[in-house]
């Protein structure tokens, strides 16, 4: 919760994915200034597996926990229905990226740290994306991750804002304030 936070007026709400091996405790210290500074609501689960189900095996336990989490964070916390939005880091970049894309209605901004794929379950709504990437990523080569996933994006309709930074399989304070700021403004 950012130290902002008040009961009577809604805040922005941001559900935060974790990458392989990681848990969410491992991505919240990147993400709490950004997330203090625009008074952002933080959800940050962990997956069930080393990293998120779509990954392991298909659309599941996951998503069920993550689901149930949302509901116990609407019914406690005065949550903008109209400011949601996911957000990732590695595993947790492509898994942002195919939850937004299936819950596009739900998820009205989707942030990608270093995605390596997408894989939605289908296509609901119209979210917006911010996309970042380090141009000397060695475990995610921006060239078949960010540079193909962000055409694609674009060719479906969306709207896109995309970052490379010269760095590796990172996400670089000034890309988190920028991030940050994009999420907190609504701004495409």
């Amino acid at each position: 919760m950012p130290s902002g936070y008040r009961a009577g007026r809604p805040s922005p709400l941001v559900v935060l994915l974790h990458g392989a091996g990681a848990e969410a405790r491992g991505i919240l210290p990147v993400f709490r200034d950004a997330a203090e500074a625009e008074g952002l609501v933080v959800l940050a689960p962990t997956s069930r597996e080393y990293t998120w189900d779509v990954i392991v095996g298909g659309y599941g336990p996951d998503v069920r926990a993550i689901d149930g989490a949302l509901e116990r964070t609407f019914s406690r916390y005065a949550v903008d229905p109209a400011r949601v939005a996911v957000a990732g880091f590695s595993d947790g970049a492509s898994y942002a990226l195919s939850l937004g894309i299936t819950n596009g209605d739900l998820f009205r901004r989707v942030l990608a740290l270093s995605p390596g794929f997408m894989a939605p379950a289908g296509r609901v709504g119209s979210p917006r994306f911010y996309v970042s990437h380090g141009t000397r990523d060695a475990v995610l080569p921006i060239e078949r991750c960010s540079r193909t996933i962000v055409p694609r994006l674009e060719r479906s309709g969306y709207g896109v804002r995309y970052r490379e930074f010269d760095g590796g399989h990172e996400v670089p304070p000034e890309v988190m304030r920028e991030a940050g700021d994009w999420l907190a403004a609504g701004e495409d």
